[in-house]
């Protein structure tokens, strides 16, 4: 068995993406993940502001949402897991690019890790969990190529 995704573009992005298979591949390798199904949803500021507002009551843009399906810990011993959707602002993403001054690809590499991160149980509410989620978000994209 093998782990599948579909990335969903509803904003009609205009650059290639293919890239993100291997960044993908790198995050589940890490995590030891062989059988999982998730989504990417590529959205516009609209609608990754009204779901934001509708899902954690915060009225404004951001760059990355997830929704996992794996809260409980009984899930992960499943023959297929099903971990969940990631909705990214591609505006956002761009914006953040120019803003921090790195690459379009560099800037959707690490919001894919980073929500696949957090569609497999990692958080950042606590500086030792931001930590840890960052260093190895660092280190798949490092180890992928993809620098700042």
């Amino acid at each position: 068995m093998k782990n599948t995704y579909e990335i969903t573009d509803l904003v009609g992005v205009d650059f290639n993406y293919d890239y993100l298979d291997d960044v993908i591949k790198r995050v589940l390798k890490h995590e030891k993940v062989k059988n999982a199904y998730f989504g990417i949803i590529f959205v516009g500021e609209e609608e990754i502001k009204r779901i934001n507002k509708e899902y954690r009551g915060i009225d404004k843009v951001t760059d990355v949402i997830t929704f996992a399906l794996e809260d409980q810990q009984d899930n992960i011993d499943m023959d297929m897991r099903i971990l969940g959707d990631i909705y990214i602002c591609i505006p956002r993403m761009l914006s953040q690019a120019r803003e921090y001054g790195h690459s379009p690809k560099r800037e959707l590499s690490f919001l894919t890790t980073h929500g696949l991160l957090h569609l497999l149980g990692y958080d950042h509410m606590e500086k030792v969990e931001e930590k840890k989620m960052f260093d190895l978000q660092e280190l798949i994209l490092n180890e992928a190529g993809i620098t700042r």
